[in-house]
């Protein structure tokens, strides 16, 4: 097992103990659509097609929606068990760590701030100039194509794609495994996680203590003792 030296982490259910920050902009507004979420797992609507119908149904509860109603929804999600130590730990470490979600800025950003990574990417809003939603969203990371801001996190710092490994707790997470790296899966909420998982061979850490993951990134090193 070679040298470590970027780790990229999916944010909801990973980093945050939250199944979704998009999920947690429906329960604040009472909505949710159970057929587009399976047309979307089943690769039938865009990424674009998606976040246009979570907007939709947004407004049609209330038309006029501001982005600090948005980051106000956050306002109760945790970090997952472990993860500032594990972040911290990996950075005296000197490894480079990113978060890559699919999720939303507003969240993914806080969780960046907080955990103070060296860089994040996510996907988000768009904003008329009174600071409203507007219909759109912005697709900056694939959810079915995390692999390209892998990809891009290789290139731009010169690692080797065996010095990086992936970490996510859904079956798309498994696009940031690209040839050569590693991946690690953690937190499996979703049966099809688990079965995608096992199939792509890759190992598992049950969760929810981020900690766990470190012998699996580190050859079956404990997790180092706080000083």
């Amino acid at each position: 097992m070679g040298t470590v030296r970027a780790v990229a982490f999916d944010c909801d259910g990973v980093l945050a103990d939250a199944g979704s920050s998009w999920a947690v902009i429906h329960s604040h507004f009472g909505t949710g659509d159970a057929t587009l979420l399976s047309a979307f797992l089943n690769k039938e609507i865009t990424d674009e097609e998606f976040m246009r119908d979570d907007i939709r149904q947004w407004k049609e509860v209330q038309p006029k929606i501001h982005r600090d109603e948005l980051f106000k929804c956050y306002s109760g999600v945790q970090l997952m068990e472990g993860a500032r130590d594990v972040v911290s730990a990996l950075q005296e470490r000197g490894v480079h760590v990113v978060i890559i979600s699919a999720g939303v800025d507003l969240f993914v950003s806080a969780i960046a701030s907080m955990l103070n990574v060296d860089d994040w990417a996510a996907n988000g809003f768009s904003y008329d100039s009174e600071g409203y939603l507007m219909d759109d969203g912005v697709c900056r990371v694939p959810a079915w194509n995390k692999g390209e801001m892998v990809e891009k996190l290789i290139r731009i710092n010169g690692f080797d794609p065996s010095e990086v490994v992936s970490v996510g707790d859904s079956s798309m997470d498994l696009s940031m495994y690209v040839p050569g790296s590693r991946f690690i899966g953690f937190n499996p909420t979703r049966e099809e996680a688990h079965s995608a998982f096992n199939s792509a061979e890759v190992p598992v850490v049950p969760g929810p203590d981020l900690r766990d993951i470190w012998s699996t990134l580190f050859n079956g090193e404990e997790f180092p003792e706080e000083s």
